[in-house]
């Protein structure tokens, strides 16, 4: 994960599919990573957790409930280009950093769910990334992501 949101923050002048593909995987692992920290070490995720303000723990769970929402809908329900608004910098789209790039408001998903749980859940995921994702820049969602999400491997390994 950490190599992935490394090279995603630091990327320049990409062609359009590899950006999305790098972005994609990032998606992946930061999504993959808080889920198996969430269920293998709870005690340790919540307490970082914990230790944020009830502001800023608003802002991290609604990124990575907007990260879900893109996880799970991206390739299936909508294209890449769809979430992605890659900038557009004088030498033409593309050449700037990718981190710049920003995610774009999506409209309300049609539910496939049946049951209303489900339904509740995708709703869930897809207001947190209308107001944490949408309009902001790719690069802040994954450095902060990320950022948590050391500090919570790092209180789980040491507990190991």
């Amino acid at each position: 994960m950490q190599e992935t949101t490394d090279r995603l923050l630091r990327a320049t002048g990409w062609q359009r599919p590899h950006a999305f593909a790098v972005i994609s995987e990032a998606v992946w692992w930061v999504t993959m990573v808080d889920a198996t920290l969430v269920r293998y070490h709870p005690d340790v995720y919540h307490g970082v957790l914990a230790g944020y303000g009830a502001a800023e723990r608003r802002v991290i769970e609604g990124t990575f409930g907007g990260l879900r929402f893109v996880r799970n809908r991206m390739g299936y329900y909508a294209d890449h280009a769809d979430f992605i608004r890659p900038c557009r910098m004088k030498s033409g789209p593309g050449a700037g950093p990718i981190a710049d790039w920003t995610w774009r408001p999506m409209p309300e998903p049609g539910l496939v769910t049946p049951t209303v749980r489900g339904q509740e859940w995708e709703m869930t995921r897809y207001r947190a990334y209308q107001v944490q994702l949408a309009g902001h820049p790719v690069g802040e969602s994954f450095e902060r992501a990320a950022a948590f999400l050391r500090l919570a491997a790092d209180g789980s390994l040491s507990r190991s």
